[in-house]
């Protein structure tokens, strides 16, 4: 079936990712002679910067959400469909959304990343990446319930394995996420489990290189370990996680950690769409494209973001996969469709590098921007604010400052409630099997009356 909508004279683009990348892209195009049409799995764009602050019982998953339609809401050129992409067909400029179609004069492709699990199977099975709301909030969960299931138990090795917790990878991600745990350690989980010893939880996050946050300066990284050890978090260095089984982390070293949850913050991949050539993909499963983010090969085919693999001798590896470079990407792309309308010569892409930022809990940050490096309270105060302003949405921006606020002035995170999809899976199957009984016991009191 072919998805309607509205056939219009402007040139039609689909875009397939509503990301950094995919939003800055359409915004710049928003009320502009062309149609853009935006295909998404999910009906928001999630902002993924404050991703471990929902693991962690900081803020809910609906203040870093904001819905697409409600974004573009007032634009007369953008439309939105709810749908994953599962082929790209090329010859007939069309893709396919499970049975329906769509047709493109142009393509953009801003499908981000994926987690990579080296594959490893017990990684894939059993480790928690932490890549979008569902997996967060299944990590929020899995931390509380395990607390809860140490005070169910006797065996002092089960009970090890509950409360220690070990993250793999010592990125942006994996410190922030480190130190919010060490602060849950000092200040929340004592006042909810009275009962247990907090002694006997270890925090443990292992990094594969000699340093945390590698991509930062060497000042920094010193920095962010000193943060983290004094907030009892065990810092591992030149130890890679190579297999997780049972409650054992694996690791390439004649050691092994004993922990019921790892999380996964290592590896990523791009998150690419059947349907386009071998020779379109590069390394990390990243899109080649060339200096204006198209694919090689492909007149009428980009990919921005994470996705894209822009392969040059000063980024011999592609770009970070940071939320600048897609932000950057995406609004150039726009722009250069605007200009070949106006016939004028497309601009190439070069990263500007504005800084790196990254916290480690409550008045605790790194910060290097245009040369200056600094810690403390100005780099956690800044990034604070930084990421406060790159929210969409007044409710969204509130709401989060306010729980900011109270988590400054209290030591007693939101609340630690126990979701999971598990639990409404198993409720789904109980309603039904009790449908199901009700439906034989009555079709019995049926045939007993005959």
């Amino acid at each position: 079936m072919v998805i309607d909508i509205p056939k219009e004279k402007k040139k039609r683009i689909v875009m397939i990712g509503c990301g950094f990348a995919g939003l800055e892209f359409a915004k710049t195009l928003k009320n502009k002679n062309v149609q853009v049409v935006i295909v998404d799995k999910n009906n928001y764009h999630l902002f993924q910067p404050l991703l471990y602050q929902v693991a962690t019982s900081v803020l809910e998953a609906e203040s870093i959400a904001y819905p697409i339609r409600k974004i573009f809401g007032k634009s007369s050129n953008i439309y939105f469909r709810k749908g994953e992409v599962r082929e790209i067909v090329l010859d007939e400029k069309k893709v396919l959304i499970g049975n329906d179609e769509l047709s493109y004069d142009q393509l953009v492709i801003a499908t981000g990343a994926k987690t990579n699990f080296f594959g490893s199977q017990g990684l894939i099975t059993s480790a928690m990446p932490m890549k979008n709301i569902l997996e967060a909030l299944d990590l929020r969960s899995t931390v509380i319930e395990n607390f809860e299931k140490v005070l169910r138990n006797t065996d002092e090795k089960i009970k090890e394995g509950l409360m220690n917790i070990v993250i793999a990878g010592g990125g942006p991600t994996g410190v922030e996420l480190a130190g919010a745990l060490g602060e849950m350690k000092k200040h929340i989980l004592p006042a909810d489990y009275p009962e247990l010893n907090f002694e006997d939880m270890k925090v443990k996050i292992i990094q594969s290189g000699d340093r945390l946050l590698p991509s930062f300066s060497e000042k920094s990284s010193a920095r962010v370990k000193r943060y983290l050890e004094n907030m009892d978090v065990e810092v591992i260095l030149n130890t890679r996680v190579t297999d997780y089984i049972g409650d054992q982390v694996k690791t390439n070293k004649d050691v092994s950690y004993t922990a019921r949850t790892l999380i996964w913050t290592v590896g990523v991949l791009g998150n690419t769409v059947e349907g386009l050539k071998t020779e379109d993909i590069g390394k990390g499963e990243r899109i080649l494209v060339d200096e204006y983010n198209r694919v090689k090969n492909h007149e009428d085919i980009f990919a921005i973001g994470d996705i894209a693999g822009m392969i040059s001798e000063e980024w011999p590896e592609g770009h970070p996969m940071l939320a600048p470079v897609a932000q950057q990407q995406g609004k150039l792309l726009a722009k250069n469709i605007l200009r070949d309308q106006k016939g004028k010569e497309w601009k190439k892409f070069n990263y500007k590098h504005k800084g790196a930022m990254a916290t480690i809990g409550k008045n605790k940050g790194v910060a290097e921007i245009k040369g200056m490096n600094f810690g403390g309270f100005p780099a956690w105060f800044l990034w604070m604010f930084y990421h406060l302003m790159l929210l969409i949405g007044f409710r969204n921006k509130t709401i989060t400052l306010f729980n900011w606020i109270r988590n400054y002035f209290s030591a007693d995170k939101g609340m630690r409630l126990i979701i999971s999809e598990f639990d409404l899976y198993e409720e789904r199957r109980k309603r039904y099997k009790m449908s199901q009984t009700e439906q034989i016991e009555e079709e019995l009191e049926i045939e007993e009356k005959k």
